[in-house]
């Protein structure tokens, strides 16, 4: 009992410290405009120009670049081994559920609204 619940302070501790931050990055650059997006991320970027970050921007929101959430779908996943096992860099496929959770990043999308 005691090794679950510590695992379990570990587990929500991990899902705090990476798919909330994540989750709420999300959020904000899919329910802003490029020109907010661009003024917020300028001090990361003081060799770009604005007119220049709002451009990138601009693109990366026309590409879908930036998903909903941080879940990893299992047709995303087949398509990462199938791209892997194809360049040579994996000698057999592994079953989705066999290595992917889901439950972090759903709680994630599910208590940080945008």
């Amino acid at each position: 009992m005691l090794i679950k619940q510590a695992d379990h302070g570990l587990l929500t501790c991990l899902w705090y410290l990476s798919f909330h931050p994540i989750q709420k990055g999300l959020n904000y650059v899919n329910s802003h405009t490029p020109e907010e997006i661009a003024k917020t991320i300028q001090p990361q970027f003081k060799e770009t120009d604005l007119q220049s970050l709002i451009r990138i921007v601009e693109r990366y929101q026309s590409q879908n670049t930036w998903k909903a959430d941080t879940i990893f779908e299992e047709e995303s996943f087949l398509l990462l081994e199938n791209i892997l096992e194809e360049g040579g860099e994996l000698s057999a496929q592994v079953p989705y559920e066999d290595l992917v959770t889901t439950e972090f990043s759903k709680t994630a999308a599910q208590k940080i609204t945008p």
